[in-house]
């Protein structure tokens, strides 16, 4: 009986052990990642600087994705490429180019053999671009972040969560530029359909608020970041780069 109960008791502890031992890889934070796919310098070019031509890169919510549209940046196409939920669509537009003017256009295509329609706009120089309607089928009342890539700085989008105390979640995506140390895009709660800015600056890999409050780190290609906001509730987001 009593080597019966040494190996009971031996085997228990080694079983406490592993458990503790996965629970404790389970929980450890990821410190880095690295996007294998991600280019790493601008596709803009130079001469589409000041014009509505060029790259122009986004992220979506509702659920989470990321979108690229492609003015004749370098030749005459005239696509975009959604991505959301991991699902690619490549959509297209007929509607043509004209130097001077905004360019507003219908972009068509279809996801998981659906039909979809973004409507995409800017103004001549390139500024303000936004989607002033879109119709994509299993994610209804999609929000939109998008800006205008140029050829000196490179546009990467981010997409990833938050949680927080009160206690909410809800889905994070962002875009940044490393070299002009900026960033911006859009937070939205699980269930609602109203999205919040989200602005900031990003110096040797510190993010900081609107306020210049330091809330978070880049880390490769990893955000990661805990905060208090106005109501001292605790938020605490992360993210991965997918664009």
């Amino acid at each position: 009986m009593k080597k019966l109960s040494v190996s009971f008791t031996l085997g228990l502890a080694m079983l406490l052990l592993l458990t503790f031992s996965c629970k404790k890889s389970d929980d450890k934070k990821e410190e880095s990642f690295k996007c294998s796919t991600c280019i790493t310098s601008p596709e803009a070019l130079a001469a589409n600087d000041a014009s509505s031509k060029g790259m122009y890169k986004g992220v979506v919510i509702g659920s989470s994705g990321t979108i690229k549209f492609n003015v004749q940046n370098g030749g005459t196409t005239i696509t975009a490429i959604l991505v959301i939920d991991g699902t690619t669509a490549t959509l297209t537009s007929s509607v043509s180019w004209v130097n001077g003017q905004p360019y507003v256009a219908p972009f068509t295509g279809t996801l998981n053999n659906q039909q979809v329609s973004i409507t995409f706009s800017v103004q001549p120089d390139g500024s303000n671009p936004i989607i002033t309607a879109a119709n994509i089928p299993g994610h209804p009342n999609a929000s939109f972040a998008l800006v205008k890539e140029t050829s000196n700085a490179l546009l990467e989008c981010f997409e990833g969560t938050y949680s927080t105390t009160k206690p909410e979640n809800g889905t994070f995506n962002i875009m940044l530029s490393r070299t002009l140390g900026k960033l911006g895009g859009i937070s939205r709660k699980d269930g609602s359909n109203t999205p919040t800015d989200v602005k900031g600056t990003i110096v040797n890999g510190i993010i900081k608020d609107e306020r210049g409050k330091e809330i978070g780190t880049l880390k490769e290609d990893l955000v990661t970041g805990s905060f208090q906001d106005g109501s001292g509730i605790t938020v605490n987001f992360t993210g991965k780069r997918t664009l």
